[in-house]
C-alpha cells in the first residue's frame, strides 16, 4: 500500500480554497487504496532554515534545529509520494517556504551534473519516489501559478525523484457561489477526485483531468471588475464567497 503525505501550505488551513480542492483529491487517493497523511505546516512550530548546512557537513541527514520538524522527518522518510498543496501568495506562504527549506536533511550531500544542472538525490533511507503539486491562485490566468510550479519541479529534480505533474486552479474562489459549488465548480472538484486516483494508479495526471481542474469559471474581465469593485470604498458588490476568496 502506498503512503502519501499531502502538505497544505495555506495559512487558512481547512477554510481556504486549497483545502476545498485538496479534499476530493485526497478522497480519490484513498479510493485508489493508498493511505494519506495531511499536514498543515502553519500548525507546527517550524523555524526557518539558518543555512548552516549542519545537515550536510557536520552530521549528514540530521537537522540541528530542534522543533516540530523533527517529528515530521520520520513520516517524510517513510512516504512514497509527496503532494505539495501550495496557494499562490507573494510568492508562497511563509510557513510553506520554511517547511520546504527544512527538507534539506532528506537529501544526500553528494552533487552531480545532469543536463547542465547541479543536482543531488535523496538519502537511501528516504522512500519518496514522486512529487506532485496542487496549487490554487486568486487571479484569472494559469500563469499566476508559475512560481509554485517552478518550485515543485526544481525540488523534484534536486531530490532526483519523478515530478508527477501539477493541478492548477486559477481564480479558485469562484468554485463556490453562496457556499455551494457551481455546476462548473462541481466539475472541477470531480476532476480533482479523479486526479487523486490517477496519481496512485498511473503515477501522474492525465491531460484531460488537468484541463478540467483548470477550466475557466468566469470571464477574465468579470473577475477583474468584481475584484476592483471590492477594493473601492463605494459600490461594493458581494464578491467574496464563504471561502472569503482566500487560498
Amino acid at each position: 500500500m502506498k503512503n502519501v503525505i499531502v502538505v497544505n501550505g495555506s495559512a487558512r488551513c481547512e477554510r481556504g480554497v486549497t483545502a476545498l480542492l485538496l479534499a476530493p483529491f485526497i478522497e480519490g487517493i484513498r479510493e485508489a487504496g493508498a493511505e494519506v497523511e495531511l499536514i498543515y505546516p502553519i500548525r507546527y512550530h517550524i523555524k526557518p532554515c539558518t543555512g548552516e548546512f549542519h545537515c550536510w557537513y557536520e552530521k549528514p541527514g540530521s537537522c540541528y534545529i530542534k522543533d516540530d520538524m523533527q517529528d515530521l522527518y520520520p513520516e517524510l522518510r517513510g512516504a512514497d509520494i509527496l503532494v505539495l498543496g501550495m496557494p499562490v501568495y507573494i510568492p508562497l506562504p511563509g510557513a510553506m517556504q520554511s517547511f520546504l527549506n527544512r527538507l534539506c536533511p532528506l537529501i544526500e550531500p553528494l552533487l552531480e551534473t545532469r543536463r547542465g544542472r547541479t543536482r543531488a538525490r535523496l538519502r537511501e533511507d528516504v522512500r519518496l519516489s514522486r512529487l506532485a503539486l496542487v496549487t490554487v491562485s486568486g487571479w484569472w490566468e494559469k500563469g499566476n501559478c508559475g512560481t509554485a510550479v517552478r518550485v515543485a519541479k526544481e525540488l523534484a529534480a534536486d531530490m532526483s525523484i519523478r515530478y508527477a505533474g501539477a493541478l492548477l486552479r486559477p481564480h479558485g474562489s469562484f468554485i463556490l457561489h453562496h457556499g455551494e459549488p457551481t455546476d462548473a465548480g462541481r466539475r472541477v472538484l470531480d476532476a480533482a477526485r479523479k486526479a487523486g486516483g490517477e496519481l496512485i494508479e498511473k503515477g501522474d495526471f492525465s491531460r484531460a483531468v488537468r484541463r478540467e481542474v483548470s477550466r475557466p469559471l468566469v470571464p477574465r474581465g468579470e473577475l477583474r471588475t468584481r475584484y476592483n469593485w471590492a477594493y473601492s470604498d463605494s459600490n461594493r458588490p458581494p464578491v467574496k464567497s464563504d471561502q472569503e476568496s482566500g487560498t
